[in-house]
């Protein structure tokens, strides 16, 4: 009975969790939609968006904010279920796809596209994957000896993002003079995004989200261990090799659209875990709630904090995740010390 009572309060827990973020999500929606340079009461949205005439609110709204909006709600879901996925794949909470390389691989491909081909921008997204793709592929083959040890990939992927990263400053500075939509494209950016963006973020984040559901089993058995998994009859080499497919298809979907935005895969996983656990049944569907949450929180953030400018929603990001990320490091340091 006491066994019976357990599993009882933390169910009740973890559907209170998902409520709380299930109103905060509805709430910052009306917000962001609200919000901007040009501030609307609800009443008049409400009008303007069930009018048949074509005002500047319906235009604003439906043209602007409301792609804007479902943007951020996907783009956070993504992020935070890369990152979930990967950490599982690392066993380390401390992993995500911008700090081993993955993010990195696919926003190079898809700079260079931007840059040397601009005529080929309608091809970002499989460019973007197949960057990613490379880049997992070159870590893991770096990280192979044997078998793929968690410690070697992230070394590797440390390697791999300094190249990379190489790789950008040496394009930019000979295409200097066309960088303007490119460093949009560096910052993380939700700006200018229409609805011809969501059509394309709907189909590829669909379907790795849906991947994602299909990698809790293999997720929390790798967490286990490297010898239980394989007791229980795992290939472990070859679970981590598609887990980083599916986790690099997500965070590659989302650089194509948005560009690079880092930390939401790292924080978002971690305070899931804190919320409601390791196991990934409860974890994973709750880095969603909460990563469409912050990531909405953030560009509406970045969109109303300085009057007449917007911050990209990567450099907001990148503000309050950095303290978030030496805290957690500071906090694993301690813990170890003990």
């Amino acid at each position: 009975m006491k066994a019976s009572r357990k599993h009882k309060v933390s169910a009740l827990r973890i559907g209170t969790i998902w409520l709380l973020l299930a109103i905060l999500l509805v709430v910052l929606s009306l917000v962001a939609i609200n919000v901007g340079s040009a501030g609307y009461s609800v009443r008049e949205i409400v009008d303007a968006v069930f009018s048949a005439e074509k005002s500047t609110v319906k235009v604003v709204v439906m043209n602007l904010r409301l792609p804007r909006l479902i943007l951020a709600l996907l783009i956070g879901a993504s992020l935070s279920s890369s990152g979930a996925i990967l950490q599982s794949v690392m066993r380390n909470p401390l992993a995500d796809p911008g700090t081993i390389g993955v993010s990195a691989g696919a926003g190079t491909a898809a700079t260079t596209i931007l840059l040397l081909f601009p005529h080929m921008t309608n091809a970002v997204p499989l460019f973007a994957f197949a960057g990613a793709a490379l880049a997992c592929f070159l870590i893991y083959t770096m990280a192979w000896k044997g078998g793929v040890d968690p410690t070697r990939i992230i070394l590797s992927g440390v390697a791999i993002n300094s190249v990379l990263g190489a790789y950008n400053a040496l394009l930019q500075m000979l295409h200097s003079d066309s960088l303007e939509g490119v460093l949009a494209f560096m910052n993380g950016s939700l700006s200018g995004r229409s609805w011809s963006h969501v059509r394309v973020l709907v189909i590829y984040a669909g379907a790795g989200l849906l991947l994602s559901f299909l990698c809790i089993k293999s997720a929390n058995t790798l967490q286990l261990g490297d010898e239980m998994a394989k007791s229980l009859g795992v290939n472990v080499s070859v679970t981590r090799v598609l887990l980083s497919a599916v986790s690099a298809f997500l965070a590659a979907a989302t650089v194509s659209v948005a560009g690079m935005i880092g930390f939401v895969g790292l924080v978002v996983p971690h305070i899931s875990r804190i919320l409601v656990g390791s196991d990934y049944k409860q974890m994973l569907p709750t880095s969603m709630l909460l990563g469409s949450v912050v990531l909405l929180a953030a560009d509406t953030l970045g969109r109303t904090i300085v009057p007449g400018m917007e911050i990209p929603v990567g450099i907001v990001m990148s503000v309050t995740g950095g303290p978030f990320f030496l805290y957690l490091l500071r906090k694993r340091g301690k813990m170890r010390g003990n």
